[in-house]
């Protein structure tokens, strides 16, 4: 006999509350896998949980089934079915009148990510059971059993729960942040994220079993790592590094991950343009804290990208200074991936690979035939064991490759002049857990440079990918004993000349006639050279054992980063900063109150001699301001200030960033942001937002 059922209570906000999805939504059901969540059912008659049928099954994806982990059919009477990976029963505790009865209901901490449906039958009978609805089941980092358990409550809040963070660019001897929205909690970035998932290439050839895979963060961060730039699958970003940003956006513009997830998905999945290596970092992270992967964006800076796997980096000079690209291979000012924190036991039955996980949706190397890099273990970088999975010896090489660079002469024969140890993989950084400091995590990812285990390590990784030895270690020079060194004597500023000067140092017995060719080239951060800037041809004469310095100028006219070389061989990336020049700021005010009016305040000041036309101000913060807000000047005239105030109403508590961008026709994405705490609102019925 059956039974029908009335009423049926999910209790949304107390289990998405309990399950720390609220910020996500109340109104839908938002649950973690392996922890238990609540329904109610409200029968027309009593129940006998002991003896009564009471039938539930959940499923996800096309072609649901047991066997593939994305189907399950569980219920009362408990001990009816010992084998679902589902369980349930009855909540203990609750009061209930007759005909009524809760449940736990409790997923496996293994099973699938994704939306469920959720449905019941009350007779055996019956062909096809009632829809409860529908139920989204993410990651758990609080749960012990789940890949992804990450055990301190402080960094779950920082790695998951935190909204808004930073981005480190610049150089390793000037290094900048940026305030990043990553926002993952806006209510339609699930949904977004979830349609990332359906429509990557696995899924598109083999739907079932790329559902049933998603119950592994390994698989699903290497999915993420492929579909957030659009190479070769339909994903979010279009890269672009050439300068020229036609029909889309610079990627400076960009102050968070809500917009450019917006766009892909308004835009019917056609790529959001454009991104460079610190947009892609930073909206994967949003993917994978949406979906309760741990995880943070980090900064390499001298970040090497090896074309040809060889954990070398193949530096081409002409006899007169100025670099010919002979070699795909490239040093980059910096360059940003994703750490993401899970287990790996496809590579060791202990937990030696567990942890941080670097992965890369940058499209740099394809890795077996499609543009993502990772998840590398960083345990694994560490000790040189290149040969796992995945892309470890292209990360590796990212923190700790050779630097050779080679002479080139007219009739087309070179000469390996240097071989450089020590320069790539400096400073690596990432945010603080729960502050806004930096943390150098280098000792991270490679031993320190100049000791015996570091070259160990190196050495062993040349070995693992059969490099032979003799061609990425030493110095080679035709005269050893004399060393070179550029040094800064000024801080570079934007529209400032730099002075520099150039050490020469002999520890030759033998007077030695040196011919130095000093050359300046504009530089992308990338490492590629974009234009020439001056270069400089002197004879000098280095007497035995003895140092000489020689003093040059350069003129400098804007913020671009520039490559300053000597021959006989010395190079040093310059990153200018116009902050000293620009006085910018912003501000919130009023009563840091949840659901309470507030006003952002942004104020910007022309430095210049003239004039600033079509300026305009962007402001966003996911908590604070649903969407990004704008204000325009036409014109702003030469010494004045443009104060801007934006009303807003904080929607979610915790601490929040408010981010502002200013253009013009002059200065283009210049930054500024400001630290909120918002208090919760304590009424028992909020008003609506």
């Amino acid at each position: 006999m059956g039974f029908d059922v009335g009423k049926v209570e999910l209790h949304c906000e107390k289990n998405n509350t309990a399950h720390k999805t609220n910020d996500i939504s109340v109104n839908r059901l938002i649950v973690r896998r392996g922890q238990s969540f609540l329904v109610t059912f409200d029968f027309h008659g009593p129940f006998r949980s002991t003896t009564d049928l009471l039938e539930l099954t959940v499923e996800t994806g096309p072609q649901p089934s047991e066997a593939l982990g994305t189907r399950s059919v569980f219920g009362l009477p408990e001990g009816r079915w010992k084998r679902s990976s589902w369980k349930v029963k009855v909540h203990q505790g609750s009061v209930l009148p007759v005909g009524s009865i809760t449940l736990d209901i409790t997923s496996p901490a293994d099973a699938p990510v994704g939306e469920y449906s959720l449905s019941v039958k009350t007779s055996a009978t019956a062909s096809v059971g009632s829809s409860l609805g529908k139920l989204l089941l993410l990651f758990n980092p609080w749960c012990q059993e789940d890949w992804v358990h990450l055990p301190e409550e402080e960094e779950r809040q920082e790695y998951v729960m935190r909204e808004q963070g930073l981005v480190y660019k610049g150089s390793d001897n000037y290094i900048s942040s940026m305030a990043w929205n990553f926002g993952q909690f806006e209510d339609d970035i699930v949904d977004i994220c979830l349609k990332l998932l359906d429509v990557n290439p696995k899924c598109l050839s083999d739907p079932a079993k790329d559902f049933s895979a998603r119950c592994n963060p390994i698989y699903v961060s290497r999915v993420v790592s492929a579909m957030i730039n659009a190479n070769d699958d339909g994903g979010v970003l279009m890269g672009r590094w050439d300068g020229q940003y036609d029909g889309g956006v610079s990627p400076t513009h960009w102050n968070g991950s809500v917009e450019v997830l917006r766009r892909w998905l308004k835009y019917g999945g056609n790529p959001v343009k454009y991104g460079q290596c610190w947009v892609f970092a930073a909206v994967m992270c949003t993917v994978l804290r949406c979906l309760g992967i741990p995880c943070r964006v980090v900064t390499n800076f001298q970040s090497a990208h090896d074309t040809d796997k060889n954990l070398t980096i193949d530096d081409f000079f002409s006899d007169y200074g100025v670099r010919p690209k002979q070699s795909p291979d490239s040093v980059w000012n910096y360059h940003v991936w994703v750490e993401a924190w899970m287990r790996r036991p496809d590579l060791s039955v202990d937990s030696l690979y567990d942890g941080w996980q670097a992965v890369d949706p940058t499209p740099q190397e394809k890795s077996t035939g499609v543009y993502c890099c990772g998840p590398a273990p960083v345990k694994a970088i560490l000790q040189g064991h290149v040969d796992l999975k995945y892309d470890v010896p292209f990360v590796f090489a990212e923190v700790n490759a050779d630097r050779v660079t080679w002479m080139v002469f007219a009739d087309g024969s070179k000469k390996n002049i240097f071989t450089d140890t020590v320069s790539v993989g400096q400073n690596i950084s990432t945010k603080a857990v729960g502050s806004d400091k930096r943390v150098d995590i280098t000792a991270n990812y490679k031993h320190a440079e100049g000791t015996e285990k570091e070259r160990a390590v190196y050495n062993q990784a040349v070995k693992k990918v059969n490099i032979p030895e003799e061609n990425s270690n030493g110095i080679h020079d035709d005269k050893p004993g004399v060393s070179m060194k550029i040094v800064e004597l000024t801080k570079p500023v934007s529209g400032k000349d730099i002075d520099l000067e150039l050490v020469l140092n002999s520890n030759d017995n033998e007077t030695r006639t040196l011919v130095i060719n000093v050359n300046v080239q504009a530089m992308r951060y990338n490492g590629i050279p974009s234009s020439q800037i001056q270069t400089e041809l002197k004879e000098q004469k280095l007497l035995p054992n003895q140092g000489r310095v020689k003093m040059f100028q350069i003129d400098l006219l804007n913020t671009t980063p520039i490559s300053v070389t000597a021959i006989k061989l010395e190079m040093g990336f310059i990153q200018c900063d116009s902050s000293d020049i620009i006085y910018y700021l912003a501000n919130a005010i009023g009563s840091e109150l949840q659901y309470s009016d507030m006003m952002a305040e942004v104020v910007f000041e022309n430095p210049l001699s003239e004039g600033l036309r079509d300026c305009f101000i962007t402001v966003t913060g996911s908590g604070l301001l649903t969407e990004t807000m704008e204000a325009r000047m036409p014109l702003l005239k030469q010494g004045h200030r443009l104060r801007v105030k934006i009303p807003f109403t904080p929607y979610r508590p915790g601490p929040k960033k408010l981010v502002a961008g200013f253009n013009c026709d002059q200065f283009r994405d210049i930054k500024a942001s400001c630290n909120v705490y918002i208090k919760p609102f304590t009424s028992v019925v909020p008003p609506l937002p």
